[in-house]
């Protein structure tokens, strides 16, 4: 696997969604992502350190970008940590999340969230983000979805790989309320 290629790759989805999801500072960007599926194997079964300059690529791209525009970053571990999700405490006291006891592992909670916990000024696992997140990124097929804001939509991308893995993204909008006579933002649409 070409660690260029996954960079490229990696900025352009990271670019593409900034722009089509409209995130601004102070919000909340999702991450699911296995290392796996971007090398070419299947989810969880990449061997000890096979994918850590992969994961180490992917991490500087996003959180550079991120922290730049002050959006905050949390990543959805595996499911043997029932999809917990990673975030700094300043993350999780402005919310109010539900801290839990657990530190990630590779094999327990996945390595790009090992990566971001050991990234972390204060690292924190909450139980859930309780759908705060503003928008999304599904690298190969980890399931981020319950951890948007109740109205999901897609963000249509012209790149939907990093390396082997397809790459959805969604992002929030308003609910729309009212019927036929109701008159809409379209900068929330």
């Amino acid at each position: 696997m070409e660690v260029g290629n996954i960079k490229a790759e990696a900025e352009k989805v990271i670019g593409e969604i900034l722009e089509k999801a409209k995130l601004k500072e102070g919000s909340l960007l999702i991450i699911g992502c296995s290392s796996s599926e971007i090398i070419g194997n299947m989810m969880g079964t990449s061997k000890d350190g096979e994918t850590d300059e992969v994961v180490n690529t992917l991490y500087g791209v996003i959180s550079t970008e991120l922290s730049k525009r002050n959006i905050d970053l949390a990543v959805q571990c595996c499911e043997h940590l029932n999809r917990a999700v990673v975030c700094d405490k300043t993350v999780a006291d402005k919310y109010g999340f539900e801290v839990v006891n657990v530190i990630p592992q590779v094999h327990a909670g996945g390595a790009f969230a090992v990566k971001h916990y050991s990234s972390l000024k204060e690292p924190t696992v909450v139980e859930s983000i309780d759908q705060k997140a503003d928008a999304g990124i599904d690298i190969g097929g980890v399931m981020i979805g319950m951890h948007i804001h109740p109205v999901a939509v897609p963000i249509r991308l012209s790149n939907k790989h990093i390396g082997q893995a397809i790459v959805i993204a969604a992002r929030r909008r308003p609910k729309y309320v009212g019927g036929e006579r109701a008159v809409y933002d379209q900068e929330k649409m």
